[in-house]
């Protein structure tokens, strides 16, 4: 059986709404089945990728950095680029370039590249099936 290609579009920052961390299981789900997945990250979403996240402890709770074990989406999606490697297929992450600029949110884990809205519809003229995730 051949690989299969899923393009989708997301739009929201880290940590705004359940989202992003939707978005980020059906792209493991996917990858872990053995498809291709291209993800085109739109406004917020390009945030999603950056290297200065880190992980926090919780003074409302007491508790440490460690204890607390928070996960970063930086660190979610760098296991996803692993996990397409080790399942020999294609995670392609293209970061609207408008947005980064926008944002000044130009500094990425390896394997982000920046791109525009005509990627994402060459994605979609590749794909085999197409998700967008709104904001809304």
């Amino acid at each position: 059986m051949s690989s299969k290609t899923l393009s989708i579009a997301i739009m929201d920052a880290p940590y705004e709404s359940a989202n992003s961390t939707t978005a980020l299981r059906i792209i493991h789900s996917a990858l872990n089945q053995g498809h291709n997945v291209e993800v085109f990250a739109y406004e917020g979403a390009v945030n999603l990728t950056m290297k200065e996240q880190s992980p926090h402890a919780n003074s409302i709770k007491g508790t440490t950095i460690k204890e607390e074990n928070h996960p970063t989406t930086k660190d979610w999606i760098a296991a996803l680029f692993e996990l397409a490697q080790a399942k020999k297929v294609t995670l392609n992450w293209i970061n609207c370039g408008l947005c980064v600029d926008e944002r000044g949110a130009g500094n990425w884990i390896d394997g982000v590249h920046k791109g525009g809205p005509a990627d994402f519809i060459k994605a979609v003229q590749k794909s085999d099936g197409v998700l967008v995730i709104p904001t809304r």
